[in-house]
């Protein structure tokens, strides 16, 4: 693949001249390269962005809808280069690299109708009089995207706050910032001038677009930067909406389903090596099947060997950066230091793969039980009952999403019990049609997706007059 560089997206020409070099995390080779923005450039770009946002506002969210409807068929006949672009720079198989585009090619025009009817105005009426409650734009949205699911993430984030008539200015993570530039040149091809912008970088980056007058954040990322962010934010009440860390639980139980159980449990623990905000972090196995549980994935393990993404067949890459990757590995040698055993994977690799990680006799003492780790390790503990399965569960700071496998009626009355926003029942955590995308505690601040999703994106208004 040829380098990819910085795209059509409207920026005020850089007075520096140092660019952000994306390396390919498998290979070690630079991928391409963006200019870096330079922070005292940042508040014009926002204000660039409020001009545009007039005229964008203006508009219907049905005539906004129908100018970004076509980009899903653009992001559909560019799947395959994108996607390619999105292994390169991420590391994830390129299946599913080209499976990410795609899905948000096909996705889009459906999304982007949802949106508007979710932000349309609604008319109610009662006493004599009539109520116009409106969805209005706020003006100017910050979106902060990270890297593990590059395309996807700012699609959350993009599309709503578009749709409902507000502008965007994006900073992409670091580690990722040529697809999501190639994302929001896609999306450029259609929308007016100014309305969308990317600013490239790292923290300085970050700083100064949270500090310009910007009203609404949308972030993604670690509980950390989440705070910062809610800090500087409070000074001007800048609106939030938060993405945070997690340490999702399982929880399986007698008389559960242990193939499905444990299919369950190696697909979300390993896929994206496990970079996922809702991977299973956490297992919580009833003493009476917790061995038969742990052979069946490790069985399944052995399915998720670590290779080159680009090659077929292979089913996890690289973690996306040495830091995640180290990170990862000393909260195994941690857990192996206090008595924990490992019993697949845990090998040292090369560069910055790690393999699929099973490990068993862990126990809440341990760095792996409750910080977050992103990587493809999954780490067994025995619990005797569903009480003691609960307790644990919700001995987290974190709640974003929770599954639970076990006999049906039980399985339902332990889900009712865990605090966290999105909980499975011998299945995923992923709802249907219309359902939000929600954490709880310190997972989030505000959540994406349905209509109360997207309307966070809005400044309700309520027009009321004698009917």
């Amino acid at each position: 693949m040829a380098p990819y560089r910085f795209g059509m997206t409207p920026l005020p020409t850089p007075t520096a001249t140092q660019t952000l070099t994306s390396f390919n995390p498998a290979t070690g080779e630079p991928v391409g390269e963006v200019p870096i923005t330079p922070p005292g450039e940042i508040a014009s770009i926002v204000a660039r962005a409020r001009e545009a946002q007039k005229a964008w506002g203006a508009l219907t969210a049905s005539e906004r809808a129908g100018v970004l409807r076509p980009a899903g068929q653009r992001l559909i006949e560019r799947a395959a280069e994108l996607g390619a672009l999105l292994t390169s720079e991420q590391g994830k198989p390129i299946a599913d690299g080209i499976g990410e585009v795609t899905h948000c090619g096909e996705k889009l025009s459906a999304e982007v109708d949802e949106i508007a009817e979710a932000v349309s105005p609604v008319e109610t009426t009662g006493e004599g009089l009539v109520t116009m409650l409106r969805y209005d734009p706020l003006g100017v949205v910050a979106a902060i995207t990270p890297w593990n699911f590059p395309m996807l993430m700012p699609q959350w984030m993009v599309l709503p706050a578009l749709i409902a008539g507000n502008a965007v200015v994006m900073k992409p993570s670091e580690q990722t910032p040529l697809i999501a530039q190639a994302y929001a040149d896609v999306l450029n091809e259609f929308l007016p001038a100014g309305v969308l912008q990317t600013i490239h970088g790292e923290d300085d980056q970050g700083k100064a677009l949270v500090a310009a007058d910007v009203n609404l954040i949308a972030f993604t990322g670690s509980k950390a930067v989440g705070q910062k962010i809610m800090a500087a934010a409070a000074d001007g009440l800048k609106r939030l909406i938060l993405e945070l860390g997690s340490k999702d639980p399982l929880i399986v139980l007698d008389g559960a389903d242990l193939d499905a159980a444990a299919e369950f449990a190696a697909r979300n623990s390993f896929r994206n090596c496990g970079q996922v905000c809702v991977s299973t972090e956490r297992i919580y196995a009833q003493e009476s099947i917790a061995e038969a549980f742990t052979d069946k994935l490790k069985a399944l393990a052995g399915e998720y060997c670590p290779g080159d993404p680009t090659a077929e067949g292979v089913q996890m890459g690289p973690m996306v950066m040495a830091d995640q990757k180290n990170h990862v590995v000393a909260q195994i040698q941690d857990a192996k230091q206090r008595g924990a055993k490992i019993v697949h994977g845990g090998e040292t690799m090369d560069g910055n793969f790690v393999p699929a990680t099973i490990i068993t006799g862990v126990d809440h003492c341990m760095s792996i039980m409750h910080t977050e780790t992103f990587g493809p390790v999954a780490a067994i503990a025995t619990i005797k009952d569903a009480d003691e399965a609960i307790r644990l569960a919700n001995d987290s700071e974190y709640g974003l999403g929770a599954v639970v496998f076990g006999p049906e009626k039980l399985a339902q009355d332990v889900a009712s019990k865990i605090d966290a926003g999105m909980i499975g029942v011998n299945r995923g955590i992923h709802g249907a049609a219309g359902s939000p995308w929600v954490g709880a505690k310190q997972s989030g601040f505000g959540y994406h997706m349905g209509k109360e999703g997207h309307r966070q994106f809005c400044q309700v208004r309520t027009i009321t007059r004698n009917a």
